[in-house]
């Protein structure tokens, strides 16, 4: 097989509309737990002073739930027909999965840096500067997208 046979296969893999919609889903729910977690831990529902009030501690918390429950969502329903069986296997996926999800928030988290500090960019909405917030969407969506193709191609392996 050439070398561009090998990359249609691989596009083609990529370019399951239903296995996209599904990927989108869990990274909402993983969006979604992280952000009820670092809220819960940031305002002192769960752990007292001096933890309390620690974005980033409740980030990393809350980051590793949302990176594990969509891991496991992912490998039950939207990679459900890929990937080897058993318990080596799944171990296998999940650190595969770690790695390329820390490339993902990696890549967010530049994102984010570049168009909040290397630009002049305002986005004024009743009085509030909201282009950190629009900006830490892009940083979101392009580490989206980065996380999908590895996933799919690294992790589960769609193209085999």
């Amino acid at each position: 097989m050439s070398v561009a046979d090998r990359l249609r296969a691989r596009l083609r893999a990529l370019a399951s509309a239903g296995r996209i919609g599904q990927f989108v889903s869990v990274g909402v729910a993983g969006a979604s737990l992280e952000t009820v977690l670092v809220a819960l831990l940031t305002a002192g529902f769960v752990f007292a002073p001096p933890l309390a009030g620690r974005p980033l501690v409740a980030k990393a918390v809350g980051a590793e739930a949302s990176i594990t429950l969509m891991f496991l969502l992912n490998d039950n329903w939207t990679f459900a027909d890929h990937g080897d069986a058993g318990p080596v296997a799944l171990a296998r996926r999940w650190v595969k999965s770690h790695l390329v999800r820390s490339v993902g928030l990696s890549v967010a988290f530049v994102t984010l840096f570049i168009l909040t500090s290397w630009t002049n960019v305002r986005l004024v909405v009743a009085g509030g500067d909201v282009w950190p917030t629009v900006a830490n969407a892009i940083g979101i969506g392009v580490g989206l997208i980065i996380n999908y193709v590895a996933e799919s191609l690294v992790t589960w392996r769609v193209h085999e």
